[in-house]
């Protein structure tokens, strides 16, 4: 009798554990879908430039279709550290983003040391924007194509000059890749800010002028300066009348800057997959694209890999040039 008992007991207590399996899922709070509240991005720049003019027309799009806020912290510093640091010692939980920028794989291809590794770091979820580089002249000047221009420069080596903004940077760097690949002897000279390099352009101390569309754009549109060649590889949908430098005398010459977004390593991967969907969406969207295009930005989006193999890749081209060009590292 005891055993007939004892089975009885087992027999209920097996039927009653999918009841109690049920209640105890029930008691329990039920995991939250992500995102349940405000998603930060840092920005390693202060506000106003073109990268945070953008960063906040993609952050208020995200809001409305992730239904949270995202917002935008300039968090501006020598090489990105500071922003780079913040985002990578927050939890990896999806509500904390980088701006990841061309200027990232300069900072590690400049810097002798970082403290930290943007590839090893960070998780890449999306590219945001792609712009290119222009090389300008007086258009009152001999120079009617990019070929004129390195015609004179190689029949009169160390005699004319390139402008650029301050050593180091995306400008500064794409002006040396220029002087390098079309084989130039000529002198890069550095300037606190675009305005600076204007001026020297229309008084002939530099014949040459290597910046981002937006610092020359009015003057171009006044016929006060002409754009020969853009430093993208194929013609930019932005300016379809100008060629670029491949077509227009320098084969080889390819400088893309680029914008994208990145999360601290091990973010889970649903959570970067749902990020990169979103982002992907509002890039299509006609009114970001518009907006974008005003700043001389081509919205665009991409996959994780995309984004890390262009990393990766401006990393080393970065890193060339800097030791080709004797710039010292920092």
């Amino acid at each position: 009798m005891t055993r007939s008992i004892f089975k009885l007991a087992r027999r209920s207590a097996l039927l009653a554990l999918p009841a109690l399996a049920l209640a105890l899922a029930l008691a329990l709070p039920a995991q939250a879908a992500w995102p349940e509240k405000p998603i930060r991005l840092v920005l390693p720049f202060g506000a106003g430039g073109v990268a945070d003019v953008t960063a906040r027309i993609m952050a208020d799009k995200l809001s409305d279709k992730l239904g949270q806020r995202v917002y935008v912290e300039n968090m501006p510093g020598p090489g990105g550290i500071a922003a780079a640091r913040s985002v990578i010692s927050a939890p990896p939980d999806g509500y904390t983003m980088l701006y990841v920028t061309n200027g990232t794989a300069i900072s590690v291809a400049s810097f002798n040391s970082l403290p930290f590794d943007p590839v090893k770091d960070l998780t890449m979820v999306s590219m945001v924007g792609t712009f290119d580089l222009v090389l300008v002249v007086n258009p009152e000047s001999e120079f009617k194509t990019l070929a004129d221009f390195v015609k004179a420069a190689k029949g009169n080596p160390g005699k004319l000059n390139v402008g650029s903004i301050a050593v180091g940077s995306t400008q500064n760097l794409g002006a040396e890749l220029f002087k390098s690949v079309a084989g130039l002897n000529v002198q890069i000279v550095p300037y606190k800010n675009s305005p600076d390099i204007v001026v020297a352009l229309l008084r002939n101390d530099v014949q040459l002028m290597v910046d981002f569309p937006p610092a020359v754009q009015g003057q171009v549109n006044d016929g006060k300066l002409k754009i020969l060649a853009t430093s993208s590889p194929t013609k930019s949908p932005l300016m379809p009348n100008v060629p670029p430098a491949a077509e227009a005398g320098v084969k080889g010459y390819e400088v893309v800057s680029w914008n994208g977004v990145g999360m601290p390593k091990d973010t889970p991967k649903d959570v970067v997959a749902a990020m990169n969907k979103a982002i992907g969406e509002v890039m299509k969207m006609p009114e970001v694209k518009d907006a974008y295009a005003k700043v001389g930005v081509v919205a665009q989006a991409s996959t994780p890999a995309e984004l890390l193999k262009r990393l990766t890749d401006d990393i080393k081209k970065w890193d060339d040039v800097i030791v080709k060009a004797g710039i010292p590292k920092k």
